[in-house]
C-alpha cells in the first residue's frame, strides 16, 4: 500500500487527532513511536485539508478527468449538500459533503440518505468519530487517495468499519501489518480483536508465537484484556519457557489490579487473573522453576501447590488441573516433508476437498499443510484445512482461513489454530478445500518419505490415496504436497 502525498489545494489548518478512546490512545502512541524493522520510517500523517476558499468560477475547466473534478469537491462547501459535525467539543470540525458521493460509496451513508428512515437534516453530528479519520473516509470516496499513517490509522480503521468501506479498510489492516513487530504485537492484537480483524489477529498471533519473549516483554503486553490473554495462554505453539510465561502473566495482574484500583496483593492477583490461571501449564516446569516461582508467589492455592510437587516428584502421578501438553514449539525444530518430485499445471477447483491419507511411525504434532498455488501469477485463495482420523472420521483439526501467492511454482504455508497430534501407525486423511483460481500441482508422488532433522530425528510418512470424492489427489499427483510439523 501506497500513502499518497500531499494534493496541490490549499490547506488552511490542521487537526489534532483526539482519540475516542484509551484503546486508541494507546494504540496511536505505540504506531507513533514504531519504526519499521528495516526500509525508511512511515511517513507521517498527511495534515487535515481546510476548506476550500479558492475562486470557483470555471473550475472545471481546469480539471481534466472525472477523478480529478470530484477530488475538487472533496471538502468544499461548493454543491455541497450536507455537513457533517465531527468530534466532541472544542475538537469538532465542520466538515461539508456531497450526499451523492457517500452514498456511491457507502451502503451506509445510502441508508442514512435514501433509505427508508432517511434524515432529513443537512447537519449531521458524528460524535464518535475523528475529524482527521472522517477526512481519509472522505478523500477516499472522493478520490480514491488513501492517507493515513500511524498516528490516524486506528480511528481510521474505525471510520471505515462503521460506515461499511471495505476497501479503505483493508489498506489500514494492510498498514498495520506492514508494520507488526513482536513488540507491538500485543498492542495490534488487542485492536485487531476489538475491530473484529481476523487476518491480522491471526497475523498478530503468528508474530507472538515466533518472538514470544520480546512480546510479552513489550509495553503492550501488560495493557491486553483478559480474553485476549486467554487467547494467547491456550496456544500451544508459544516458544517460550513457562516459567517465564508465568512472570509475565503475574506482571499483567499487577497492572490489572491498578487497573481496577485494587492493591496488588496475591489475592487480588489471583482474582483478576481468573480464568486465565488455569491456562498457565505449570507441569511443564522443572520442580526447580516451580519452586522459585509459582510456589511463593501466593497466586496458587496450598492445596495445589502440594499436588504439583507431588506431581513432579512421585510416581504415579496425582492428576492435576492444569494442562500437561507441551507447547510444540519448545519440542524441536519445525520439520516438513514434501511428498512430490516435481510440479505441474494446471489444477483445478470446484469445491470439493483435495484428500491424501497418511500415516506416521512416530508421535509428531502436525502444524500445517504446504499447499500449492496460482499458475495465473499473484493471487488469493481461501482455504479451509483438517486433518481426519480416517477409520473414526473424526475431525482432530481445522481451520477456515487463506493465503496469499506469487505465482511461482513454491508451496505457501497454510497453518492449523493449534497443533494436531499424530500418533504412530494410525491412518489419517490430510484435507484442504481451496477457493481461487486453477494452481500448481505435484506429480511423480512418493508413496514413502523419511524427513531427518538437524538432529538425526527421523520420521517416515507412508501415502495413501483417500478414496471418495478427493478432487483427484493420490499418491501420485496432486495437492496437499508439503506437512509442516515437529517431533
Amino acid at each position: 500500500m501506497a500513502t499518497s502525498g500531499r494534493s496541490g489545494l490549499a490547506s488552511n489548518h490542521e487537526v489534532r487527532e483526539a482519540p475516542s478512546n484509551s484503546a486508541q490512545s494507546g494504540a496511536a502512541a505505540v504506531l507513533a513511536n514504531m519504526q519499521p524493522s528495516s526500509g525508511p520510517a512511515p511517513p507521517a500523517s498527511p495534515p487535515v485539508l481546510g476548506l476550500h476558499r479558492e475562486p470557483m468560477y470555471n473550475w472545471q475547466a481546469t480539471k481534466s478527468s472525472l477523478k480529478e473534478r470530484f477530488a475538487f469537491l472533496f471538502n468544499n462547501e461548493l454543491l455541497s449538500d450536507v455537513r457533517f459535525i465531527v468530534g466532541k467539543s472544542r475538537q469538532a470540525q465542520r466538515i461539508p459533503a456531497h450526499k451523492f458521493v457517500l452514498a456511491a460509496g457507502s451502503a451506509v451513508f445510502d441508508a442514512m440518505f435514501n433509505g427508508g428512515m432517511a434524515t432529513t437534516s443537512t447537519e449531521i453530528e458524528l460524535p464518535d468519530v475523528e475529524p482527521a479519520a472522517f477526512l481519509a473516509l472522505l478523500r477516499f470516496l472522493y478520490s480514491d487517495e488513501v492517507h493515513i499513517g500511524p498516528e490516524t490509522v486506528m480511528t481510521t480503521l474505525y471510520t471505515a468499519k462503521k460506515y461499511a468501506v471495505p476497501a479503505l479498510e483493508g489498506y489500514c489492516v494492510e498498514f498495520l501489518t506492514k508494520h507488526l513487530r513482536a513488540d507491538n504485537a500485543f498492542m495490534l492484537l488487542t485492536q485487531a480483536r476489538l475491530f473484529d480483524e481476523p487476518q491480522l489477529a491471526s497475523l498478530c498471533l503468528d508474530t507472538i508465537d515466533k518472538s514470544t519473549a520480546d512480546a510479552i516483554n513489550a509495553e503492550g503486553f501488560t495493557d491486553i484484556d483478559l480474553d485476549t490473554l486467554c487467547a494467547v495462554l491456550q496456544r500451544d505453539t508459544l516458544s517460550i519457557r513457562e516459567n517465564r510465561l508465568f512472570g509475565a502473566v503475574v506482571r499483567w495482574a499487577e497492572a490489572e489490579c491498578y487497573r481496577q484500583q485494587l492493591p496488588p496483593t496475591s489475592e487480588n492477583k489471583q482474582k483478576v487473573l481468573g480464568k486465565a490461571l488455569p491456562l498457565i501449564r505449570f507441569p511443564l516446569m522443572t520442580v526447580e522453576e516451580f519452586a522459585a516461582g509459582p510456589a511463593q508467589s501466593g497466586i496458587l492455592f496450598d492445596r495445589e501447590v502440594v499436588n504439583l510437587f507431588l506431581h513432579f516428584t512421585v510416581n504415579p502421578k496425582p492428576r492435576v488441573e492444569y494442562i500437561d501438553r507441551p507447547r510444540c514449539c519448545l519440542r524441536g525444530e519445525e520439520c516438513s516433508i514434501n511428498r512430490f518430485q516435481q510440479v505441474e499445471s494446471r489444477w483445478g477447483y470446484s469445491g470439493t476437498s483435495d484428500r491424501i491419507r497418511f500415516n506416521v511411525n512416530r508421535r509428531i504434532s502436525v502444524v500445517g499443510f504446504g499447499l500449492y498455488g496460482s499458475i495465473h501469477g499473484p493471487t488469493d485463495y481461501q482455504v479451509n484445512i483438517q486433518i481426519l482420523e480416517s477409520d473414526k472420521r473424526i475431525t482432530l483439526g481445522q481451520n477456515d482461513t487463506g493465503f496469499s501467492c506469487d505465482g511461482t511454482a513454491t508451496t505457501f504455508r497454510v497453518m492449523f489454530k493449534e497443533p494436531v497430534e499424530i500418533l504412530p501407525n494410525v491412518s489419517y486423511t490430510a484435507c484442504a478445500t481451496l477457493k481461487g483460481p486453477d494452481s500448481h500441482y505435484g506429480t511423480k508422488g512418493l508413496k514413502k518419505v523419511t524427513q531427518e532433522s538437524s538432529v538425526g530425528t527421523k520420521a517416515t510418512f507412508c501415502f495413501f490415496s483417500s478414496p471418495g470424492n478427493n478432487n483427484g489427489t493420490s499418491v501420485e499427483d496432486g495437492q496437499i504436497p508439503e506437512i509442516i510439523y515437529y517431533i
